[in-house]
């Protein structure tokens, strides 16, 4: 199995990191900012994983995206394949979809880490 980097990452906070895979997660899942019992926390807490995990349609993507990790590492070259998912704060839907990919591909043999560029900037007030 492959070295997969994952990173999550705000693109209020700047351009997407580099990556073989970027997901943009602003458009088609339900953003936690606009709860206001859920803004001013961040994907560490656990009232944000539920909100964004059981979002419908998250759980496909994390396993599609796990899906084409596979098909990354199944190339000649060598090297990690790097993954990056950002959302518009990168508090919220990126970190929590991060750490749900990262344990499905460790799950998988693949040996991922996770880290999130933005979550401890700010709140972007919007």
């Amino acid at each position: 199995m492959a070295a997969v980097e994952i990173i999550s990452f705000g693109y209020l906070h700047g351009e997407p990191p580099a990556a073989h895979l970027t997901v943009d997660l602003r458009h088609h899942f339900r953003d936690p900012h606009v709860d206001p019992a859920l803004r001013y926390m961040t994907a560490e807490d656990e009232p944000v994983r539920q909100a964004v995990l059981g979002t419908a349609g998250i759980s496909e993507l994390v396993a599609s995206v796990a899906h084409a990790v596979d098909a990354f590492a199944a190339g000649p070259s060598a090297g990690a394949v790097v993954v990056a998912d950002g959302c518009a704060g990168g508090r919220h839907r990126a970190p929590a979809f991060a750490t749900a990919l990262g344990e499905q591909l460790k799950l998988a043999g693949h040996e991922a880490t996770v880290s999130h560029r933005d979550i401890g900037k700010p709140v972007v007030e919007r």
